[in-house]
């Protein structure tokens, strides 16, 4: 029996953010909600179960807004400092579990976490340090905690990167390029969810034009937008220029696939 799954968009923006400190564009200056992203974020829910991919510098804010505490795990798709900054906040929902936190990532966001926060990977670690426990994952498919996910290895210039596709849902961000045998792993998505940074190119991720080419070849049922940047244009002008199934996302915007 096929699960749905639901997707709240905890933050949309690239690595600064929208509006960007200091920026005056109209972008930034917008008072359309929309235009305002936190570091792009989702919280994805099956059954039960809730799982966080990617906790950026916003994450206890996003959880906050989102007034969702109660999460069971988190996937990381790379270890830029725009995805995994806010771990340690990690440690309040410890508190209200009173377990430890699993987290799913790659080899090299492994070797990026313990370096960063030593602290909670050290065999003592002091109270109130975050409680977590790390799973290496590679390019295969995988479990979390009884959920089976699907990784899809793109890359973000040189950078590895891992997206994941739960069911009918595919959710990448930070890609530039994506081969024909990861690309194979996307097709047959009824919902793709992928990065549309701004309107010229860019040396690692896709542009708006580029996105649309992508989101052409996979021919999903709907398609959406995320880790946007002020250079994009204002929601509402981007918008009305997409094809009727592809949208923009933003932050709140919830979605599901069954």
């Amino acid at each position: 029996m096929k699960q749905t799954v639901r997707v709240e968009f905890l933050g949309t923006g690239t690595s600064q953010g929208v509006p960007v400190l200091g920026c005056k564009c109209a972008v930034c200056l917008s008072e359309d909600k929309r235009d305002n992203r936190l570091r792009s974020s989702v919280l994805v829910s099956i059954d039960d179960k809730r799982i966080v991919i990617d906790t950026g510098p916003d994450f206890r804010y996003q959880m906050l807004r989102s007034g969702h505490v109660d999460i069971d795990a988190v996937l990381y798709t790379h270890e830029h400092m725009d995805h995994v900054a806010g771990l340690d906040d990690i440690r309040a929902i410890n508190f209200l579990q009173g377990k430890n936190m699993p987290l799913y990532g790659s080899e090299g966001v492994e070797e990026s976490l313990r370096r960063i926060y030593h602290y909670a990977f050290a065999e003592n670690p002091y109270p109130g340090a975050p409680i977590i426990h790390f799973n290496r994952i590679g390019n295969e498919p995988f479990e979390v905690l009884g959920v089976p996910v699907i990784p899809i290895q793109v890359k973000h210039g040189r950078m590895p990167v891992l997206g994941f596709r739960f069911g009918d849902l595919t959710y990448i961000t930070d890609a530039k390029s994506i081969d024909d045998v990861e690309l194979e792993k996307v097709k047959g998505s009824k919902v793709l969810v992928l990065n549309a940074l701004r309107l010229k190119e860019h040396h690692s991720h896709l542009n708006l034009e580029q996105a649309l080419e992508l989101m052409e070849k996979i021919q999903p049922e709907r398609g959406y937008f995320t880790h946007i940047s002020h250079l994009l244009g204002k929601h509402s002008e981007v918008e009305e220029k997409l094809p009727e199934n592809i949208r923009l996302t933003y932050d709140g915007l919830k979605i599901s696939c069954e």
